[in-house]
């Protein structure tokens, strides 16, 4: 198993309460009359999460809370990063099971950080699991206290908004293959969050799926493994080296190269190369 120590400066406190952040406009998404954050006005079928556009870069902002231009590279980086330690305690302080997946896991592989490339992060939850949060969760807000080693606090809010379609476990028309999202409400980067079920327990027993055709066997991801993802306390399935193969091909495990960052052993990290281009 490929782990590597991590150590990172900044601690963090957690308080996860229903409140009213100030999102961006968006289409079909208000506050309610008691002040709580609701979701667009639904009709099952419909596309729930709208993104800020069509571009590669805009389609990972939640358009409720896009600030008009795309964040820095710095500011990616330290969003993300905060944005998925958060999402990872609040669950585990909440029992609540979900592991890392896709390029996040492939991210977790060579140095248990963010890909500085990725522009979005990748969770799994059960579907039973997805069903509960829908139930209980729901359009929570979670408050987030960032301490950075100089003692400095900045403060965060997530929002937690589950689709409605996630009832329907099937393809469809495409746009709602995304089950949940936990959004950075100063920006609108965000976690994707997609259950697994078994769609065809007859026909397929122990073959897990999400909406979106990626399929899993039941020991491919049972039991979870317990690792660090950020610095902090993460789950990832049990026969992840097959995951990532399996989507990503044996490549993804050996190329010191990908979008314009080059892989250093000594230093476990990925540095942007000055020209973007390998040498």
């Amino acid at each position: 198993m490929k782990l590597h120590s991590l150590l990172f400066a900044s601690t963090v406190l957690f308080r996860s309460i229903l409140a009213a952040p100030s999102p961006a406009k968006g289409p079909g998404h208000a506050f309610n009359q008691h002040g709580k954050p609701q979701g667009p006005q639904v009709t099952i079928g419909n596309k729930y999460f709208y993104e800020a556009g069509g571009t590669l870069e805009l389609s990972h902002y939640d358009v409720r809370y896009y600030q008009g231009q795309p964040v820095s590279y710095e500011e990616r980086t330290d969003s993300l990063h905060h944005l998925v330690r958060a999402y990872l305690t609040t669950f585990r302080e909440r029992n609540i099971e979900t592991w890392i997946a896709h390029g996040t896991l492939l991210g977790w592989w060579w140095n248990g950080r963010v890909m500085p490339w990725d522009w979005d992060l990748d969770t799994q939850v059960s579907a039973s699991t997805l069903t509960w949060l829908g139930e209980n969760l729901n359009m929570t807000v979670h408050n987030y206290t960032a301490v950075a080693s100089d003692g400095s606090e900045s403060q965060r809010q997530y929002l937690l908004d589950i689709n409605p379609n996630h009832v329907d476990r099937q393809y469809g028309n495409g746009l709602n293959v995304i089950d949940a999202r936990w959004v950075d409400v100063r920006n609108g980067l965000f976690i994707d969050i997609t259950g697994l079920s078994e769609t065809r327990p007859t026909q397929q027993p122990g073959v897990w799926s999400c909406k979106n055709f990626h399929r899993y066997n039941t020991r491919d991801l049972y039991p979870l493994r317990e690792t660090m993802f950020e610095g902090v306390p993460a789950l990832v399935p049990y026969a992840f080296d097959k995951v990532l193969t399996d989507e990503y091909s044996q490549n993804a495990l050996k190329k010191t190269f990908h979008e314009g960052h080059r892989w250093i052993p000594e230093e476990k990290e990925w540095i942007p190369e000055p020209n973007g281009h390998e040498r």
